[in-house]
């Protein structure tokens, strides 16, 4: 974890204190390629090769996690055991994820490119003095060359907190939270987080913060930058539908395709707090 040692001081808790961001589909690599290459790399390196939507189920959860929930899948279930003789145990999920990790960390390396918009962002919020905070579902082992190479694209938030940092994951809000105390804001209703994931907005709801979906650059669409230019205006509607129906079911406040267009609705919420509105 990373401690901002300019806490928050004001007094107005009517006023937005800090936004909230996830990492990979969020800020950073468009499509949240990156743990897909990784999860399909492990599985297939078992003998149990999976597709990218079977990878992509349990996204925005601690990764250990992540491996489990794709081992008690149905289908991957079945597989290992016909490869296998046996299902999948908990040694072999430990085994796993220590294999997990190097796929992980160079999957990162070859991902980490700042979303188009996000600098903008980091501008707006400077300007307005409001604090940025990451979260992720990476250990923390996962993501030193992550930072370095977002700092060096100009974003360093204020505060990181990985899940392995935490007792639970999303859903559960203590990385939020975590965030939260780190930037010393007066209320949780001050804050706002933006995630690609169903779960990365649980994880907002369960804090008491204002929740915004990312719907396009992340995983409920999971596409390149590249490939989602090149579809067609009907094919990206279709897509774009069905993403802003699962986020609005999943009850986040707000569904924007990308962190280009988070400005907006961060203005709109500041004028919401100072009308006395909450999440």
């Amino acid at each position: 974890m990373h401690r901002y040692e300019g806490q928050y001081s004001g007094t107005d808790a009517r006023s937005l204190q800090a936004i909230i961001m996830d990492w990979a589909g969020t800020t950073v690599d468009f499509g949240s390629m990156a743990p897909i290459r990784a999860f399909q790399g492990l599985f297939a390196s078992q003998g149990v090769p999976i597709s990218e939507e079977e990878a992509r189920g349990p996204m925005g959860t601690e990764k250990r996690e992540h491996i489990r929930q794709l081992c008690n899948h149905p289908r991957i279930r079945a597989a290992w055991l016909e490869a296998k003789g046996e299902i999948p145990t908990q040694a072999d999920i430990d085994r796993m994820y220590n294999e997990f990790v190097p796929l992980q960390i160079a999957a990162i390396a070859e991902t980490a490119v700042l979303i188009p918009g996000l600098t903008e962002v980091v501008a707006w919020a400077k300007a307005n003095d409001v604090m940025i905070g990451a979260n992720t579902g990476y250990a923390d082992i996962m993501i030193e060359g992550l930072l370095a190479r977002a700092a060096a694209q100009g974003y360093t938030p204020q505060s990181n907190v990985c899940a392995t940092q935490v007792p639970k994951g999303r859903p559960y809000p203590y990385m939020a939270m975590m965030n939260a105390i780190e930037l010393g804001v007066e209320k949780l209703a001050a804050c706002v987080k933006i995630d690609d994931t169903l779960t990365g907005i649980d994880e907002g709801l369960n804090a008491g913060m204002w929740t915004v979906g990312v719907a396009i650059s992340g995983n409920e669409v999971g596409m390149s930058l590249a490939q989602w230019s090149a579809l067609t205006e009907d094919q990206q509607d279709v897509l774009r539908t069905k993403a802003y129906d699962r986020f609005n079911r999943a009850g986040a406040h707000y569904v924007i395709d990308s962190i280009a267009d988070l400005i907006p609705v961060l203005e709109e919420i500041e004028m919401r707090l100072a009308a006395g509105e909450k999440p």
